[in-house]
């Protein structure tokens, strides 16, 4: 067995010590309850939990029902229902903060139905023993396209020409000002769910030779050319036609696009952000896109969502700018894998299995 490696046979050993207690080998990211829980009670927590009720459809319910042994879903309508289930609940699903984590006495699994984590963890849930499991490779395929999308709009001249033509109903043809992204090189930062999906479409539908920096140690894919710890970071952005942006948000990735890096970047080069605004120094980006000294830039994560980005702030002022609504991650096939996640877990769970996504809670992803 090697160092990277870890048996069943090591999981029930481990568990022998404290029986019904999830067993953590945090290296693994490894959480399996051993001898199997004998229920699950599992409450959707939702913010709609206080005003309404959760966003489960009756089918979801059954499906995910039947997923394990003796499963039942609790749908709080208003938080006097959320307040009289929590203390009954071995599972929480959704959201969780900490007046309701002192509520939930039973509570041993908490399945965030996000993949960021840095709006959800809190102290009293880092602190306790509590396992934490998110959607990380969830949204992965849809923001992956988004990536690609905000790329071709940006080389193709969409949002500079033909998309402002088309609002004044002109039929002008541009010609200069197109670029071909075949064989370009990307820089992803984030070696996620989402930068992997991104390299594979970006590898094998465009040809282009990918270079990567990711935090965990892992295995190289095939499809990246290059795959270092963030060290790499600026060694790697001169060299990148497209740098993306697709790390979590922590304390060591904040800001960590700044005026250094985009100075770093060939002027002909794109940026594009598919994680968290806050990775992103927004005074230095408008700075590149206004001055000259990136190409364009694609962001779908901006600080300011909510309330939403005023029609005052710069970025509306930037050219060759192309923005969504933190909307990259949505279609209908992703609910389809959200509630096809949540079920294998909850049989996992139930079976004394490993649950998938688990959440180391300090490094924050």
């Amino acid at each position: 067995m090697t160092d990277n490696s870890v048996s069943r046979r090591l999981f029930l050993s481990a568990a022998a010590v404290a029986p019904a207690a999830p067993v953590l080998i945090a290296s693994d990211r490894i959480a399996i309850f051993d001898p199997p829980p004998a229920r699950a009670r599992i409450v959707a927590c939702t913010a709609a939990s206080v005003v309404g009720p959760a966003r489960y459809t009756p089918a979801e319910v059954a499906q995910i029902t039947a997923a394990g042994k003796d499963v039942h879903v609790m749908l709080p309508k208003n938080a006097d229902e959320l307040n009289q289930v929590l203390p009954d609940a071995d599972v929480v699903f959704g959201l969780l903060n900490a007046e309701w984590l002192a509520k939930a006495k039973s509570l041993r699994w908490f399945q965030a139905t996000e993949a960021g984590m840095e709006r959800i963890l809190f102290p009293e849930l880092i602190k306790s023993d509590i396992v934490v499991t998110n959607m990380a490779r969830m949204f992965a395929p849809a923001i992956s396209e988004t990536v690609i999308s905000m790329l071709l709009a940006l080389t193709r001249g969409l949002n500079k020409y033909y998309f402002p033509n088309f609002q004044k109903h002109l039929f002008k043809s541009e010609r200069e000002h197109l670029v071909e992204v075949e064989g370009m090189t990307m820089g992803i930062v984030g070696m996620g769910g989402i930068g992997q999906a991104t390299a594979t479409h970006a590898h094998y539908g465009f040809n282009m030779k990918i270079l990567a920096t990711d935090a965990k140690p892992m295995a190289k894919p095939i499809f990246v050319d290059t795959l270092k710890d963030p060290s790499y970071l600026m060694e790697m952005v001169p060299q990148v036609d497209i740098l993306v942006s697709a790390a979590p948000s922590t304390k060591e990735t904040q800001n960590l696009f700044n005026e250094k890096v985009f100075r770093a970047m060939k002027k002909t080069a794109y940026f594009i952000n598919v994680s968290r605004g806050a990775l992103v120094d927004e005074d230095a980006l408008v700075r590149a896109l206004k001055e000259g000294w990136i190409a364009g830039a694609g962001l779908d994560a901006t600080i300011q969502e909510n309330p939403p980005m005023p029609p005052t702030h710069p970025f509306w002022d930037c050219p060759n700018l192309v923005m969504t609504c933190h909307s990259a991650g949505f279609s209908p096939q992703r609910q389809l894998r959200l509630i096809g996640l949540l079920c294998e877990n909850v049989r996992r769970y139930t079976s004394g299995l490993p649950l998938m996504n688990v959440v180391d809670k300090v490094r924050g992803y």
